[in-house]
């Protein structure tokens, strides 16, 4: 997914003729939006000229009011009472008859603002907007939005985002969070030209099940690319994996690579993707990788929670990556008897376990340099390699370990002695960067794999 920063469709605007707007302060979330049930509903309203809705997959919002001409508020909250994590996501689609001003309140049941905002519209390179100098004005008690503007917009077909669509990101400068929560009045808004053409605003980009099987179907075309389900998710959806390596045989080395435990964490999938396809290169590090080692990749654990735009639980309300050891969801559970099938089978034997996921910086969980893995001292010469691939960017490494702690990195060494790894990505890390840093993950994960041997036991 590329970032097309010419793609300036989200602008600041008020009405036209360099006229200006006052905005009374938001306040907190209206009672009359009402609870949101488990089951998530799509929700829309409009004001005669624009709508906004959440009719479609990854979407999130708990309400909708209509708070004057061209002004409304949304109700964001988490989708169950037991959410800890304050991964406050959000997703909603914007679309007028003609190009009309709207302003966004974002009004956060706990937590506050967390994620940048991101924009797609349909069917981009039919669109034609040509804006004039816009500006937004801030005040301690109001905001005033300020533009001179000419606008021309074309229609397009496609009403939902492909993995391909152009994301643009929000510069900080165009919207306002007045509270981030612990005390303060969770909130932000943003200003949108509502256009003909649908537009998406979401926390992150969106990359959802379908994405994952486009992208799991590009790799399957590969030869030695397998691809099978491991099982279904609560809901039924597909807990797919794609294996590779070994030429043919049986390797008795094994990688295993998982993501998206946690349905936000984007720029840990893209990590992740640009992993997996560095490690099918035809290059010499590449080939003889593969011709030893056997990968195993699960890129999506938590297919409910991504389609269902969750902060942070499967649709079983439980965080999976706190589900390592109580093995109380069929997702967990899958991946488990996964890595549990290694270990009974003679051939073949786990040697590293790596875990993707997003934060608010890069870094690097790795285990206590106290512990013993096998192979001994794989973790620091990993860093190391790894840290030499990226002149001019600093790694940050934590390392730790709590044997009790039921997320996967601690149970997979518990249980087999291997080195694991948790990697996280920044939420807002550059995109470019992120292909950079997840390819040379992988090249370092090949690079010390390949020179770290396993004593026997």
């Amino acid at each position: 997914m590329q970032w097309k920063h010419s793609l300036f469709l989200l602008v600041f605007v008020a009405s036209a003729c360099s006229t200006t707007r006052d905005i009374e302060p938001i306040t907190t979330a209206s009672a009359a939006m009402g609870p949101t049930p488990p089951s998530r509903p799509a929700i829309a309203c409009s004001d005669g000229t624009s709508t906004i809705d959440s009719d479609f997959e990854g979407a999130a919002m708990a309400g909708c009011q209509v708070v004057g001409r061209g002004h409304y508020r949304l109700l964001i909250r988490q989708e169950d009472q037991k959410v800890t994590n304050c991964s406050a996501w959000y997703a909603f689609r914007v679309q007028a008859a003609e190009p009309a001003e709207v302003v966004v309140d974002l009004d956060y049941e706990r937590c506050g603002h967390r994620y940048l905002p991101k924009i797609w519209v349909s069917d981009a390179t039919s669109v034609q907007c040509e804006v004039g100098d816009a500006e937004l004005e801030k005040d301690t008690r109001i905001t005033r939005f300020v533009a001179r503007q000419r606008t021309s917009c074309g229609t397009g077909a496609s009403d939902v985002p492909s993995r391909e669509a152009a994301w643009q990101q929000i510069s900080p400068e165009r919207f306002i969070v007045t509270g981030r929560g612990e005390g303060e009045i969770a909130q932000a808004r943003l200003a949108i030209k509502a256009m003909p053409v649908p537009q998406i605003i979401s926390s992150q980009e969106l990359f959802l099940p379908a994405d994952y099987d486009a992208w799991l179907s590009s790799l399957e075309a590969i030869s030695d690319v397998t691809r099978s389900t491991l099982g279904r998710s609560l809901e039924g959806r597909a807990i797919e994996s794609i294996s590779f390596g070994g030429g043919g045989n049986s390797p008795r080395e094994q990688l295993v690579v998982v993501g998206r435990q946690h349905p936000p964490e984007v720029t840990g999938a893209f990590a992740l993707t640009a992993f997996t396809e560095r490690l099918l290169e035809d290059d010499p590090l590449a080939q003889a990788f593969r011709a030893r080692f056997e990968t195993t990749i699960v890129p999506l654990l938590n297919p409910d929670g991504v389609a269902r735009g969750h902060w942070r639980h499967s649709r079983g309300e439980r965080d999976l990556n706190r589900d390592w050891g109580p093995f109380t969801q069929p997702e967990t559970r899958l991946l488990r008897d996964k890595l549990e099938a290694i270990e009974i089978d003679p051939t073949r034997e786990l040697r590293f376990f790596i875990d993707f996921h997003s934060t608010g910086y890069d870094v690097l969980y790795t285990l206590d340099k106290e512990l013993v893995t096998n192979p001994a001292g794989f973790t620091d010469a990993w860093v190391t390699d790894y840290q030499a691939r990226l002149p001019g960017y600093e790694v940050t490494e934590q390392p730790g370990h709590n044997p009790d702690s039921p997320v996967s990195k601690a149970w997979v060494y518990e249980r087999f002695g291997v080195p694991t790894m948790t990697y996280e990505v920044g939420d807002e890390t550059d995109r470019d960067l992120i292909r950079k840093i997840g390819r040379a993950a992988a090249e370092a994960t090949m690079e010390t794999m390949l020179n770290h041997h396993v004593t026997d036991e």
